[in-house]
């Protein structure tokens, strides 16, 4: 089976690409050749290459100029509509995070509060809707320190613990996967780990909240390449470092149904995966305490 994320972002490129070759078309029909075209923009050649061929996402206002230039104004809003569902699917973070860490906190709130099901699978750390305030603090962290954008953490941290008021709408059912990995990996100072692996020992008794784990020892049938969220049947996001897909086409929608069915028949649940965690809980503590020593 091919990696899974590649099918998502195939998806994105060839979205870029066919808007690129709509625009290439409408400067056909004008007559103009890139270097006219450009110059009529005022544009560096190269910025044309790179839009018609899918290598640059065009703007708002690049596609308004474009096909003003191209004397194509008709054909404006259409495109436009095309840019904003690439915009939809590939949602770079440092524009979406432009504005700080809390606006994008209440964008996904947005999203939860309209999802009744929620299918989560997480290789390499805790979700954001089962982590504890110091836990997620950590993980702001590391945006600010690797996008270098704003500083907002604290304002983050409060919006993503109002986001888990949607765990006790009896109405909302949600099902997690963790990895033995993500319960031991060093994201965090270990006694904000051992708060985090507590929190996640009490959230396996939540009437609607299915919490498995996969052990170390266990056989894959699909191996854990990356994390993601299905949302009802609506949408699958995936994050990458640079960017956040929103996978909705049917097939990518199937392909991760069938996907997270097979990691989530290979998990352990209620006492077992309580046992798991425990294990992990002691484990630290004592390596806690040596280091102490």
């Amino acid at each position: 089976m091919p990696h899974s994320k590649a099918t998502g972002i195939a998806t994105v490129h060839d979205a870029r690409q066919a808007l690129g070759t709509r625009l290439r078309e409408l400067r056909h029909q004008a007559g103009l050749n890139g270097k006219q075209f450009a110059e009529s923009l005022a544009w560096q050649a190269s910025k044309v290459s790179k839009i018609e061929n899918g290598k640059q996402t065009p703007t708002a206002e690049d596609i308004t100029a474009w096909t003003s230039a191209a004397g194509a104004e008709p054909e404006a809003e259409g495109l436009l509509a095309s840019l904003r569902t690439l915009e939809i699917q590939y949602a770079e973070w440092q524009r979406q995070l432009r504005g700080g860490l809390k606006p994008h906190q209440n964008e996904i709130a947005e999203i939860n509060a309209r999802t009744r099901f929620f299918r989560v699978f997480e290789p390499t750390n805790v979700p954001g809707l089962l982590q504890t305030a110091e836990y997620a603090r950590a993980r702001f962290a590391q945006s600010v320190t690797v996008l270098g954008v704003r500083n907002d953490i604290d304002d983050a941290v409060q919006a993503r613990m109002r986001r888990q008021d949607v765990l006790y709408r009896p109405e909302k059912r949600f099902h997690f996967v963790l990895t033995e990995a993500a319960l031991r990996y060093r994201l965090c100072p270990p006694e904000v780990m051992l708060g985090q692996l507590d929190r996640l020992v009490s959230m396996t008794s939540m009437p609607n909240v299915k919490l498995g784990v996969i052990e170390f020892d266990t056989t894959y049938v699909v191996a854990p390449a990356h994390g993601f969220w299905m949302l009802d049947e609506d949408r699958v996001m995936v994050e990458t470092f640079s960017a956040e897909l929103n996978l909705a086409q049917p097939h990518e929608i199937d392909l991760y149904g069938t996907i997270f069915d097979s990691l989530a028949a290979i998990a352990s649940y209620g006492r077992s995966a309580r046992s798991t965690i425990t294990n992990v809980i002691d484990h630290l503590a004592r390596k806690t305490a040596d280091n102490s020593a």
